[in-house]
């Protein structure tokens, strides 16, 4: 089965490779020569990834997925939620945006974070499908680690001592957000 993952960031395609079974053959946006920026324009991380996932459908004829995450932080009303990449600006700079986050939180004592992360998938039956991984956390006061990406250095999953950027990727797929919706997204498409 060949399906395409709707996302530029080699780091995501890595994560999700490394739990996809070998009976399906996963395409990046260049390996279908989509070069074009796909609208991200809705409101909500769900909208987003349903967005991207139709855009491919439409445009390009294959079954897709897309993801949207977001890292929504308590004591900050949720932010930075539907801007987590771009947080710091439209230069999407990771350091940037971890700077700024933890810049905000400095006079806050409550640091409850979570990720989330929604998966749509279009070309199948139903036509449209979501999948929804959550990872409950706290962002700590300084970075740790140097394994992941965006915002790994500053999130400790609950019940662990550890940041996502000191967790070998085996272990992080396991807890996380990405990970818990993919899993989902690979019980069903198993089952087709």
């Amino acid at each position: 089965m060949k399906i395409v993952f709707a996302t530029n960031n080699q780091n995501k395609v890595k994560e999700v490779q490394a739990l996809l079974p070998n009976s399906i053959q996963l395409l990046s946006l260049k390996d279908i020569e989509c070069f074009e920026d796909i609208p991200e324009t809705s409101a909500t991380i769900e909208g987003n990834a349903i967005q991207k996932a139709q855009y491919v459908y439409d445009n390009y004829g294959y079954t897709c997925f897309a993801d949207d995450t977001g890292l929504e932080v308590e004591a900050l009303n949720g932010e930075p939620g539907i801007y987590s990449a771009r947080y710091a600006g439209p230069e999407k700079d990771a350091e940037n945006n971890m700077h700024k986050l933890l810049t905000n939180l400095m006079t806050k004592s409550n640091r409850k974070a979570h990720f989330k992360t929604v998966i749509s998938l279009v070309g199948f039956s139903p036509k449209l499908i979501t999948f929804e991984g959550i990872c409950k956390g706290e962002i700590t006061t300084e970075k740790l680690g140097n394994k992941g990406f965006g915002y790994d250095p500053i999130f400790k999953p609950e019940g662990y001592e550890t940041t996502f950027a000191q967790m070998p990727l085996i272990e992080k797929n396991n807890i996380g957000h990405r990970g818990i919706a993919v899993k989902k997204l690979i019980t069903f498409l198993t089952n087709k």
